[in-house]
């Protein structure tokens, strides 16, 4: 599947899930001084930005030392979107875990709620389809990363402003897209492969 720069913007926001989110900052953030918690919340985005921009620029030298082909990393970026599109639409039972008592630093907030395995194949399949357009991506990841921290930013006012239900909906929503997108991933990856056989 061939990006433009806005479809990568929505891919990485679908991936990134800020309203799906919302809940795991406000949990982890509770033993942190709300005078403080903006300034942790633009601290884990800025670690999350770093580490997929490491990615981004890295991607083709890991792919080459794991002796990885882009039709295989499109293929297996397919089947990793789509199971998360499946716990966006199906979300597991909610589990009942114990406040953190500290401050969260990186773990779990930076990664891997919004720099997590999905996002990191996501930027290394956006550069290997296109590295000439590495840019382009940098500026798309920019753009994610500025809504992520304006969502979270707001996330505890947004949660009591819409309700779960209504974040809950648009995670289910943006799920059904990122189904449609995975599935398009994955009939490409196909052909591509077809194409790859010899006759």
């Amino acid at each position: 599947m061939e990006h433009t720069f806005a479809s990568a913007t929505i891919l990485l926001l679908l991936i990134t899930d800020p309203l799906g989110n919302i809940p795991i900052f406000v949990s982890s953030l509770r033993a942190v001084p709300p005078a403080r918690r903006s300034r942790v919340i633009l601290r884990e985005v800025l670690i999350a930005f770093a580490i997929l921009l490491t990615f981004m620029f890295a991607g083709q030298s890991f792919l080459r030392a794991m002796s990885l082909s882009d039709i295989s990393l499109q293929i297996g970026g397919a089947v990793v979107l789509f199971l998360i599109a499946l716990r966006m639409i199906f979300p597991p039972p909610v589990q009942a875990s114990p406040v953190p008592q500290v401050e969260p630093l990186i773990v779990p907030l930076a990664i891997p709620a919004l720099a997590g395995p999905s996002a990191m194949a996501t930027v290394l399949l956006l550069v290997s389809q296109a590295p000439e357009r590495r840019l382009e991506w940098v500026g798309a990841l920019c753009v994610t990363m500025v809504v992520c921290a304006l969502v979270l930013l707001g996330a505890e006012r947004l949660q009591r402003v819409v309700g779960d239900r209504v974040i809950t909906a648009f995670e289910r929503l943006m799920g059904l897209i990122l189904v449609s997108i995975s599935v398009e991933m994955l009939v490409r990856g196909l052909k591509a492969l077809s194409r790859s056989w010899p006759a």
